[in-house]
């Protein structure tokens, strides 16, 4: 048996996440923003950032964070509101591999390892932000 590591964890996140990602950071953006129109419009262009950083696509990833980075600031939000929505986010896709995952050990491991590493590369950027 093959094991599942983090790269399968990432696949299967690409597979079933989206949803998932978009609905916290449209809640989180409601907090912050009143037009709902402009909250919706973040949220989607940070779910993007979400995808590509799944995807291991790295260009792709930076690029796009660049663009939320500055229209966060545009909408006069902080960078806090960014990091929060990402760390919320860690968060609820851990408890669903937690709780969807909890017989099969191998692939719940590739998820948790999948979810660490990407935890780790959102810090770095968040911080230098």
């Amino acid at each position: 048996m093959r094991s599942f590591d983090a790269r399968d964890g990432r696949m299967g996140l690409l597979e079933w996440s989206e949803p998932v990602i978009f609905d916290r950071l449209r809640d989180a953006y409601r907090l912050h923003v009143t037009d709902a129109e402009a909250g919706w419009a973040l949220a989607r262009l940070h779910c993007r950032v979400w995808r590509a950083l799944i995807a291991d696509d790295t260009g792709k990833f930076e690029r796009l964070r660049g663009e939320l980075v500055v229209a966060i600031a545009h909408r006069g939000l902080r960078l806090d509101s960014l990091a929060d929505a990402d760390a919320q986010i860690i968060s609820e896709l851990l408890e669903i591999v937690i709780a969807r995952f909890q017989r099969s050990e191998r692939v719940a491991k590739g998820y948790h390892l999948a979810l660490i590493e990407l935890a780790g590369r959102l810090a770095p950027i968040v911080h230098a932000a």
